[in-house]
């Protein structure tokens, strides 16, 4: 089996592991209800194998591995949440190399003082990068992504209108946005908005390329779960960020959609979907699929997945 399979294999175990070591609760003689936790772990397979098949087709095996945790703090004033949201997916088919389907590490820390009914003042804290290097497939000869390559840091300060468990519309005038790029290749080349590389006249590098970018803007985010009929829930978020120091009209939008259908305590099917455009991240387009980029620019970006796996929830 590809060595790509038992990283995938090795991720999803430690997701196991870290979320049962978190799931056991530690023997207390009072229980605060301030805090609520809770997470789960999923693996999500499939496969089709082919042997003397009159029909024709291609073996393949593909995977994700999923782990969700929340520690979310409320005492009627203070609101405080937090969430670890991470995904790591491998593709092969036939004699192909493993592919990357998913890779996210996103982490995200809200704090709220409460100021009238459903109102709060919150300041929001974010992390985003993934794990593994990405390519723009069929050409795997060159990364255009990696972990920190890019990873985005966001601090912001706003209002959060949070009328029950389900719902809250952020809004931020104030939104901090540091993209790093740590791969000094990418920098140099300008990847996800970083001033890129400076050469003299025979092509010789006189300044490495910035692996920060610095942006200053407003934010918006809006979240909304809940279970809308019996083991089906449904989880959207919605994202938007508009940089004041440079083209304020070009607003990133990161928006994801996901369905969750319980069948039992182990099993679920999972339909998503997630949108994103950032103005700053230059995709490479193959229109012929022949290894030629004929366009280059920023485009909307789309993922959707329909899934059926095993999860634990705790």
């Amino acid at each position: 089996m590809n060595k790509d399979i038992f990283k995938l294999a090795f991720i999803g175990l430690t997701f196991f592991a870290v979320g049962t070591s978190w799931a056991q609760d530690p023997v207390t003689t009072e229980v605060d209800t301030s805090w609520k936790r809770g997470g789960m772990i999923g693996l999500n397979f499939n496969q089709v194998a082919f042997s003397n098949w009159a029909a024709g087709g291609e073996n393949s095996v593909s995977g994700i591995a999923l782990f969700n945790y929340f520690a979310n703090y409320n005492n009627g004033t203070i609101n405080w949440e937090n969430s670890l949201d991470l995904a790591y997916g491998l593709s092969q088919n036939g004699k192909e190399d493993a592919r990357k389907t998913d890779d996210k590490i996103d982490i995200a820390s809200k704090f709220g003082h409460k100021i009238g009914t459903n109102w709060y003042y919150s300041a929001l804290l974010g992390f985003k990068s993934q794990f593994t290097a990405g390519y723009n497939y069929p050409n795997d000869s060159v990364k255009i992504s990696d972990f920190l390559s890019p990873a985005y840091v966001t601090l912001s300060l706003g209002m959060d209108y949070k009328p029950n468990d389900n719902f809250s519309f952020y809004i931020s005038p104030i939104a901090g946005r540091l993209i790093i790029v740590n791969d000094q290749e990418m920098a140099d080349g300008g990847a996800f908005g970083v001033d890129p590389a400076e050469y003299d006249a025979f092509g010789v590098k006189t300044k490495s390329g910035d692996k920060l970018r610095l942006e200053l803007g407003a934010l918006c985010k809006i979240e909304y779960k809940k279970d809308i009929m019996e083991n089906v829930n449904l989880n959207a978020k919605f994202e938007f960020f508009s940089n004041y120091l440079e083209d304020p009209q070009n607003v990133d939008v990161n928006a994801s959609v996901k369905l969750t259908m319980k069948v039992n305590s182990y099993i679920n099917a999972n339909i998503g979907a997630e949108l994103i455009y950032d103005d700053n991240t230059t995709i490479l387009v193959d229109s012929d699929n022949d290894g030629v980029i004929d366009a280059a620019g920023p485009r909307t970006q789309f993922k959707e997945l329909i899934g059926v796996g095993i999860s634990y929830k705790f």
